[in-house]
């Protein structure tokens, strides 16, 4: 494609997509920001409606990443170890279950499980199950490459102290680590919060899923998804604020000379 050619395809695209921007400032589209206006007793109880979905989103999300947390630690160590059956299933773990979309996951974990396992599991519960067990794989990497980044000495220094293998983890390697992949797992963490909201298909009343409940009632898609937007940002922004209050605390950004 010539450069004038391909001029003329951007300015095409960015005429197709200002056309229906600029009729919907011009007032071709009616507005209805009443609807989640704190302005208005409509607003104020649709408000109310899209805020309790904080609490599921916010609860699936902590049990979800704690559990995957245990998990890829788990299959981390497993990676790591001098069995060979250990480090093939850590592997096949890790492998197969990043390659499963989470929402294919769930809809499995909550029509599939309780069939083959004979078991009854509600929404969050299935929720839970599924974000972390396709989570715990990354976890798995992130805990394995915070492991090898530690150098030799640290492991010769706890050998010398008559440390077994548990006890030098626990207390000289672990630590180490963990400051070192603070960052990837607050990231993670960002990760599981934003994949909770596919828990809605299966009717967890999250964020996401109240969303939809009031656009039906309401028929206000646009406005009350841009406020849904707002929801999921301001929660980002407190666990990114928060994850990086614990980088501090822990010294974890040290090397980049700060205190």
């Amino acid at each position: 494609m010539t450069p004038r050619l391909a001029a003329r395809w951007r300015l095409a695209a960015a005429l197709a997509l200002a056309t229906p921007l600029a009729s919907c400032a011009s007032g071709g589209f009616n507005w209805g920001w009443h609807v989640v206006s704190p302005w208005t007793a409509q607003g104020k109880n649709n408000l109310g409606f899209l805020l309790e979905g904080y609490r599921w989103t916010i609860t699936a999300s902590l049990c979800a990443m704690a559990l995957s947390i245990v998990l890829g630690l788990v299959v981390a160590l497993l990676g790591m170890a001098r069995w060979k059956p250990a480090r093939v299933i850590a592997r096949g773990y890790v492998e197969l279950l990043r390659s499963v979309p989470i929402l294919v996951m769930i809809l499995w974990v909550f029509y599939g499980l309780p069939i083959v396992l004979g078991i009854r599991l509600d929404t969050f519960t299935a929720a839970v199950l599924a974000i972390a067990i396709c989570d715990g794989a990354f976890e798995a990497e992130i805990f394995r490459g915070g492991i090898q980044s530690i150098e030799k000495g640290q492991h010769e220094a706890a050998d010398s102290l008559g440390l077994s293998w548990a006890r030098k983890m626990r207390f000289v390697i672990l630590p180490q680590a963990i400051r070192r992949i603070l960052p990837p797992l607050g990231n993670q963490f960002v990760y599981v919060v934003k994949m909770s909201s596919l828990a809605s298909v299966i009717g967890l009343t999250e964020l996401t899923r109240k969303a939809g409940e009031l656009v039906v009632t309401v028929f206000r898609p646009l406005e009350i998804y841009t406020v849904l937007i707002a929801e999921y940002l301001v929660l980002v922004v407190v666990i990114s604020w928060l994850v990086r209050r614990m980088e501090r605390r822990l010294g974890s950004d040290e090397r980049f000379g700060r205190r």
